[in-house]
């Protein structure tokens, strides 16, 4: 093989590489909506919550170093990235399966506790699939075609987030399944959504693996040859060698831990908080009183709402490379946290249901660029066999913000905000803006 430089990608190509992304999205996007609405149902109190959700962020900070680590020692006749993608999702598939239906299981255990595990299985799993689709994109195009890669993932991302989110107020205003249930059980229209969910996932998935190649190990070398990265000289092996990697990542890294910090601490309370902060201050409906037909509509209404601001996200992030290009990605990413900030905040001065729709477009904004930019401006710091470990590691930064919150969001909502999640939102709105100064004084070498 004489060429040294990676060939460019058609569009076409470039999208069936991250379809997979989209069917995880679907599913992610569905546990986003409906998780808190499920775990209360099944009897979590408002302050238990994000210690429920600390799911996600402890299995994804165990689990995407350890599989971007050995994703870049894969190689087998499905490829080294493929193989995670296939795991994670028919795993995920399961879990979405599983989880809407704990109060069936609970001969086992309280359905509390099989949902909270079945959260915990189904995070795992989401991140065993999405965390290779990060580095397959730096591992198949070239540097020139990165953000193109990275906005196109964001497109689908925010797709098939769109559909997730959108599906149980589709499936009980537009098809009539019933969105109310007896106590401690899920509405059918959320059962169905799961099922729907899973099977979409998986088959999405699929698309990619059946669709997309990887560079075998000798082609990617004879590429990173050549790129100019300097190389890692380090003989240590095993998972000793995710510590050393740690310990020695870029210093651009570093820089953008901080923006990823505030980011996410700020994304994961409104993930938690905006159900509950919506049914009370705009529906009305009392601390607790989970099972209420003002409830469910909150709920669906929140999922239209998640969904809008994934749609919004999926627009902008096409936008997102021209916008790079006249600003800089820094400028670009600090523009659209702004957006977002100053998007949460405004929602605490909003009465309608119908008006919480013009902020989703700030967020949606801010989740398309955090979707996108921090990755178009590390991966040019990173060394391209190192591609999936430093992915991975990069990962570190999105879950320990969204570990301390966990740990503290719940009792700040009690505690310091009287058992109003509202102000939740606030502060997540004020921390985006945080981080939008912060990205600004990150050092790149272009």
């Amino acid at each position: 093989m004489n060429v040294v430089k990676k060939p460019r990608l058609r569009l076409g190509q470039i999208v069936s590489m991250s379809v997979g992304f989209l069917g995880i999205q679907f599913g992610f996007a569905l546990q986003n909506g409906n998780a808190s609405r499920i775990l209360q149902t099944f009897g979590a109190d408002i302050e238990q919550l994000s210690l429920f959700w600390l799911a996600a962020p402890l299995t994804g900070m165990v689990i995407q170093p350890i599989v971007g680590h050995y994703s870049d020692r894969t190689w087998t006749r499905l490829g080294r990235r493929r193989p995670y993608f296939l795991a994670g999702a028919l795993c995920s598939a399961v879990a979405l399966v599983l989880m809407p239906n704990a109060a069936a299981l609970t001969a086992l255990l309280p359905s509390l506790w099989i949902g909270a595990g079945m959260l915990m299985i189904m995070d795992a799993s989401f991140n065993v699939a999405m965390e290779p689709f990060r580095a397959l994109v730096a591992d198949k195009l070239p540097d020139e075609q990165r953000s193109v890669g990275y906005s196109v993932q964001s497109f689908l991302i925010g797709l098939g987030a769109v559909a997730g989110s959108w599906l149980p107020y589709i499936l009980a205003e537009w098809v009539g399944v019933p969105k109310t249930a007896e106590t401690g059980y899920i509405p059918d229209n959320v059962l169905f959504s799961f099922y729907i969910g899973g099977a979409v996932l998986l088959g999405a998935v699929l698309w990619t693996v059946v669709t997309t190649r990887e560079y075998p190990p000798e082609a990617l070398e004879r590429f990173e040859a050549a790129s100019g990265v300097e190389q890692p000289t380090g003989k240590r092996s095993g998972l000793w060698a995710i510590w050393r990697d740690f310990r020695e990542m870029p210093p651009v890294m570093k820089q953008l831990g901080w923006v990823q910090f505030f980011s996410w601490f700020a994304l994961f309370s409104m993930w938690v908080f905006t159900t509950p902060a919506i049914a009370q201050h705009v529906y009305g409906v009392r601390a607790g009183d989970t099972f209420s037909l003002r409830y469910a509509d909150a709920g669906n209404w929140v999922g239209i709402l998640f969904g809008v601001y994934n749609g919004v996200a999926a627009v902008y992030a096409l936008a997102l490379p021209l916008i790079a290009r006249r600003m800089g990605t820094k400028g670009a990413h600090a523009v659209s946290l702004v957006a977002g900030g100053i998007a949460l905040i405004a929602i605490y001065f909003i009465q309608d249901p119908r008006f919480l729709l013009l902020p989703m477009v700030g967020v949606g904004m801010a989740w398309g660029s955090i979707l996108a930019m921090p990755y178009a401006i590390l991966s040019g710091s990173i060394p391209a066999r190192k591609m999936g470990v430093y992915m991975g590691i990069f990962n570190f930064f999105i879950t320990f913000p969204q570990i301390v919150n966990g740990f503290f969001g719940g009792y700040l909502v009690k505690y310091a905000f009287g058992g109003q999640p509202i102000y939740s939102i606030m502060m997540a709105g004020v921390l985006l803006l945080v981080a939008a100064a912060l990205v600004l004084r990150v050092k790149t070498a272009r």
